[in-house]
């Protein structure tokens, strides 16, 4: 089902517009969490935006938060039925048999991110919109050879998945890639998604036995899988300033910044300053 269209009310247009909207979002978040006793932590950008910043970075168009495991399945079990009506929590079963990545997010309906495009019909439309990205930090083994594996793990399955793509773009991939990526997703279109997403979750949680010091993004691959974070940084939040409000961080905000970063303070070259993550719509309803 095609998702329902919000355009009561004049358009806003631009990046002001959308950070008042994600913003909106991010204090919904911090609302449910405190009400219901639980831990998100910026991240990302938004992280990266609240330290450098001390609100979004200028030229950002996207938010993110991120969640230890058991924070966020706390979190996934209320959000929906606390959320005001212009938000929806989007899982990845709401795609049906369409993939386009792990990642969990809040959306904000009465927005237009890429418009009437013929993969966003694929979608159902529900991607056409301002969201949040859910990230979640799961246990990763500390020896070299385990963590690895699992890594690997969340590569094949990728993989398979890309198979309920609607279309693959082989030009990013060298010989040997494109060979690995036809192969697993001409798998990955046997398989049945849910049985895909099935096996993306027991590769995230298979190594919480709490023992380990070492958290990985296990819903955001292949981009994220070089970063590993440690408990000491990011299995605790604290308050930050952001825009006219607090939101909760990373309690190693600095090494977390690092990991992902590097330089995190040297600002970027200014014909990278633009927005990353739509095609120019940018429309709030």
């Amino acid at each position: 089902m095609e998702e329902k269209k919000y355009t009561d009310g004049e358009p806003d247009y631009g990046l002001e517009a959308v950070h008042r909207a994600s913003l909106s979002i991010l204090k919904e978040i911090d609302r449910i969490c405190r009400k219901y006793g639980l831990q998100y932590m910026m991240d990302s950008g938004t992280l990266l935006g609240a330290v450098r910043h001390k609100g979004f970075i200028p030229w950002d168009d996207d938010a993110d938060v991120a969640f230890t495991r058991d924070n966020y399945e706390a979190f996934a079990k209320v959000v929906q039925k606390e959320l005001p009506k212009e938000m929806r929590f989007l899982e990845l079963r709401d795609l049906g048999e369409a993939f386009y990545d792990f990642t969990p997010r809040i959306v904000y309906l009465p927005s237009r991110t890429y418009g009437d495009t013929e993969e966003m019909r694929f979608y159902g439309g529900r991607l056409d919109h301002l969201w949040v990205d859910l990230f979640i930090l799961d246990e990763l083994p500390e020896k070299k050879w385990a963590a690895g594996w699992t890594k690997l793990l969340h590569v094949l399955v990728y993989g398979l998945a890309m198979g309920h793509r609607m279309q693959l773009d082989y030009g990013k991939f060298g010989p040997a890639g494109k060979a690995a990526v036809w192969m697993l997703s001409r798998l990955g279109k046997m398989l049945p998604m849910k049985t895909i997403r099935k096996l993306q979750y027991r590769a995230a949680t298979k190594d919480k036995k709490g023992k380990s010091s070492l958290l990985y993004y296990s819903n955001y691959q292949p981009d994220f899988l070089y970063v590993t974070v440690r408990t000491e940084w990011s299995g605790t939040a604290v308050d930050l300033p952001f825009a006219d409000t607090v939101l909760m961080a990373p309690k190693g905000w600095d090494p977390v910044l690092r990991e992902v970063y590097g330089d995190y303070m040297t600002l970027p070259p200014e014909e990278k300053r633009a927005p990353a993550h739509s095609s120019g719509e940018l429309t709030v309803y």
